[in-house]
């Protein structure tokens, strides 16, 4: 169960196996079957969540636009609303299972106490934290500079399996985009291959 996350963090930083023991402890694992909430509008996001397995979505729900997905998260990705997570304040975000998934969850004070016990895990989530800046800056970018076309190819150029996983619908509404034009984004990018 903890295989992957070991994975992910020797990725980043170095961690002896008492390290990791000790990282182990300070997660719970859940199991959430298909369209279960994580987390809900309103509520304070008081876990960080590291999908193991399975497919996860935050979005915002809105009368006038109605959802706007603002990530996925898939086996080995980080998931949660970091401003509700550090603050404490209630979140505008519904975090939801797009497939049974598997994740483990750390508490925010889980979370700080790991830095006191385990140094590097502070430098790890640090990167985390930078990786996330930098993939909100580049999604602003996109979101105001590329046609839909060019978001599309984007998105499948960095996730190729996401056709096949999530529905249209939701990739269409995280790239700001209506079905119907990724309809027929798809169907040209379809005949000139």
């Amino acid at each position: 169960m903890y295989e992957l996350l070991h994975q992910k963090i020797r990725e980043k930083v170095s961690l002896t196996d008492e390290e990791f023991k000790i990282c182990k402890e300070a997660f719970v694992s859940k199991r959430l079957r298909k369209h279960q909430y994580l987390l809900q509008q309103d509520d304070v996001a008081r876990n960080l969540a590291f999908v193991n397995e399975g497919a996860l979505r935050m979005f915002a729900s809105g009368e006038k636009n109605g959802e706007l997905t603002i990530q996925f998260a898939f086996s080995g990705w980080w998931i949660t609303d970091n401003f509700s997570f550090l603050t404490g304040e209630p979140t505008v975000y519904n975090i939801q299972a797009l497939e049974n998934s598997s994740i483990l969850l750390i508490s925010k004070q889980a979370w700080e106490g790991l830095f006191d016990r385990v140094p590097s895990l502070e430098r790890y989530f640090r990167i985390l934290l930078q990786n996330n800046y930098i993939a909100t800056q580049r999604r602003l970018v996109s979101s105001l500079c590329q046609s839909a076309e060019e978001k599309y190819l984007s998105l499948i150029k960095a996730q190729p399996d996401i056709i096949q996983r999530i529905p249209q619908h939701m990739i269409a509404s995280y790239l700001g985009i209506t079905p119907e034009t990724l309809s027929r984004i798809r169907k040209q990018v379809t005949l000139t291959k």
